[in-house]
């Protein structure tokens, strides 16, 4: 969980994230026992919530984030989870401007634009924290940011490996479209509360953290939990 201004408390505060859930597993509530202020809080006013008809779990995340990064197997079970009457969506933050996540914010929309989000959304971690690396933000052998960060151009290269033209990403890139998106996605984080990533938001009126659930194992229940109670069902205890 998230919100840094240096890698190197960025390192630490990983660190810190995984021990945590590991030391509150033992602490975490039996799957259904969860209680607002503690595992999940309310958020006030509530935002809208629903896509299409259908509740909306939305990660607020960023691919300069290495908890979100590490969090994507949980997000995966949350995907292949969900309901039928709930859908996945992501939020980016670009709250973290030292690590370049107003341009990771940008990159996502505009790929969104392009039509190719859900192609290049697991492997944009890829390039960054895996073998890829070529949007890497990290030196590999120092693990120190590095001195040149990724551009848009750069993101062009690499979306062009999914069919997108070079040209067409660096000028979508900068349209009213995805600029308006990063605004409301900006405003949208602050109507949520959220200052850390990841973060999972249910129906516009439910926030929680890995750190706030407890453990890992605790999130798709949460999730479930949360959309149920949404939907006015009486959630499973």
């Amino acid at each position: 969980m998230f919100k840094r201004p240096t890698f190197i408390r960025a390192a630490a505060m990983l660190f810190g994230f995984v021990a945590a859930l590991s030391v509150a597993h033992a602490q975490t509530p039996a799957a259904g026992n969860f209680v607002e202020g503690k595992q999940y809080f309310l958020i006030e006013p509530a935002q809208p919530g629903t896509v299409d008809g259908k509740i909306e779990v939305v990660e607020i995340f960023s691919y300069g984030c290495p908890a979100c990064n590490a969090f994507q197997a949980t997000m995966k079970k949350i995907h292949d989870t969900l309901p039928a009457n709930a859908v996945l969506t992501y939020l980016p933050a670009s709250f973290n401007t030292a690590e370049n996540w107003p341009l990771f914010q940008r990159a996502y929309f505009t790929a969104q634009a392009l039509g190719i989000s859900d192609k290049v959304h697991d492997a944009t971690f890829d390039a960054i924290w895996k073998d890829d690396g070529s949007l890497r933000i990290t030196d590999p052998v120092t693990h120190q940011l590095v001195k040149r960060m990724p551009t848009i151009e750069d993101v062009a290269k690499f979306y062009a490996r999914f069919g997108a033209k070079p040209e067409d990403v660096v000028a979508t890139s900068s349209s009213f479209a995805v600029n308006a998106k990063m605004k409301r996605a900006d405003s949208l984080l602050r109507a949520y509360g959220v200052d850390s990533t990841p973060t999972i938001v249910v129906g516009g009126k439910y926030r929680f953290t890995g750190r706030s659930v407890g453990s890992l194992e605790q999130v798709v229940p949460l999730v479930q939990y949360l959309i149920a109670k949404e939907a006015g069902a009486k959630p499973a205890n």
